[in-house]
């Protein structure tokens, strides 16, 4: 068997392991092993590549290699082991900007390795100029992602005069200079198109809220996967191609299934500036309604004389931390013999999957966290719908408020419950900016502050009750 032939074989078995990792992603049940398949899968190839003439045959390329891998490690696994599960959307944010621009980057020295430019298939120039472009607008994009999500800018959209026409003058420049690269193949031309694509990247994310936030991440994915893909074309990786490809494909389905779950399509979730009014209430509500507040103890008693609970978590809940204390909660209230699920709303959090994620940190059965289309035909027998920091996700708006920016919006039924208890700090609105009629019916009980130290309350008082 020759080499070449080897190297076919053991990345065969990588992506077989890549597509195994995406099968057993898809539930929360096979999550875990799914990410191990994952990493088994790159260790393969990558342990592999060392293996190559081109690598170990050259003791400059191995060194930069080496010295490559060490810089990654020594960043990503400080990064990995302490970030917070808060700011885990951010972290995948700015690590796919990262795969993007590495994606660019290999395009770009593959094109300055040609010595003769004038003798370069078009379709070589094309794969190079797909890659430059994609992965730049996804490094760029993921950037600045990165600087809403930790604050280090504005997450509300950031809008201005003719927004709409500059990104559209930018992107057909983006393509003029596109074509002029694959008649000339001119190096100072790619240059410009890496610098507009950037500038591309940035100014597509400013007009994009927090509201939008997960859909974006997932979309930014995407495009990370197919200038990866891109790349395998231009170094005749058939690796790189599928892994690729496999990103952006499960990347882009993702998206849509977001898009679906917000009851909008993508491109007015792209070009509509959602969430950029967000106003402010008091514990008095809209036009000085008032709302019904309850305390630890009373709500203890409630929950532990319930037959069935439903607990539906958000992103306070992932703010506070509080997941471990809500499993707590469930614990006592199973104790008691009530029934618990959790249920989750495809956009609750920050990032596709945030609150599944969070839960099983805190080792929630399986069994128990249900999906919104599987949680809302029980609703109408649940005796108390447990909202802990959600907000837009509940809002019954969504349903029966024509022009409201959620209208449309699939959305967790708690208002079928027979008793709604809404863990909040105070009534402000959520990301979409708009008030939560919900918090006003008659069935609603308030419990004000901190996420974690409510649900501890509520331990407490279900435990004495």
């Amino acid at each position: 068997m020759t080499r070449a032939t080897g190297t076919d074989l053991v990345y065969l078995l990588a992506i077989i392991g890549f597509i195994l990792a995406l099968k057993a992603l898809s539930s929360p049940r096979g999550a875990r092993l799914g990410n191990r398949l994952g990493a088994l899968g790159m260790l393969v190839a990558v342990a592999w590549t060392f293996s190559l003439p081109n690598v170990y045959g050259s003791t400059r390329n191995l060194v930069l290699i080496v010295v490559a891998v060490v810089i990654g490690a020594v960043i990503g696994v400080p990064a990995a082991r302490l970030v917070k599960m808060t700011a885990m959307p951010q972290m995948v944010a700015i690590f796919n900007g990262v795969g993007g621009g590495a994606a660019a980057l290999v395009s770009i020295t593959e094109f300055l390795a040609f010595p003769d430019k004038g003798a370069i298939a078009l379709y070589k120039i094309g794969e190079v100029l797909f890659g430059v472009v994609v992965g730049s607008v996804s490094f760029s994009g993921s950037a600045v992602a990165f600087a809403k999500l930790q604050e280090l800018m504005t997450g509300r959209p950031i809008t201005y005069p003719a927004q709409q026409a500059i990104n559209g003058l930018i992107g057909v420049a983006v393509l003029a200079l596109v074509g002029a690269v694959v008649g000339t193949a001119s190096v100072p031309l790619l240059a410009v198109v890496l610098v507009l694509s950037l500038v591309l990247g940035a100014v597509f994310v400013l007009p994009i809220g927090g509201a939008d936030t997960p859909v974006l991440i997932s979309l930014l994915n995407s495009f990370t996967g197919l200038a990866v893909a891109a790349s395998g074309f231009t170094l005749d990786s058939n690796l790189l191609i599928v892994a690729g490809t496999l990103v952006g494909a499960s990347g882009m389905l993702l998206t849509r299934m977001m898009s679906a779950a917000m009851g909008r399509s993508l491109p007015n979730i792209l070009f509509s500036a959602f969430g950029s009014v967000i106003t402010a209430g008091t514990t008095e509500g809209t036009e000085g309604r008032s709302v019904k507040s309850g305390t630890p103890e009373d709500i203890g008693v409630l929950l532990a004389y319930a037959r069935k609970v439903a607990i539906v978590p958000g992103y306070g809940l992932a703010v506070a931390q509080a997941q471990h204390t809500a499993r707590e909660l469930a614990d006592a209230l199973a104790d008691r013999g009530v029934e618990v699920y959790y249920a989750i709303h495809p956009v609750a959090g920050r990032m596709p999957g945030h609150m599944n994620v969070l839960l099983a940190e805190a080792n929630v059965p399986y069994d128990q966290l249900k999906e919104m289309d599987e949680a809302n035909p029980e609703m109408p027998t649940t005796d108390v719908a447990l909202v802990v920091g959600a907000n837009d996700t509940v809002n019954p708006a969504a349903n029966n408020t024509p022009g409201s920016p959620i209208y449309g919006m699939p959305i967790v039924h708690a208002d079928e419950a027979q008793n709604i208890i809404f863990l909040k700090r105070s009534m402000r609105p959520g990301f979409a900016g708009i008030d939560n009629e919900l918090l006003y019916d008659p069935k609603t009980t308030m419990l004000f502050g901190d996420a974690k130290d409510s649900l501890t309350k509520l331990v407490a008082a279900v435990k004495a009750a």
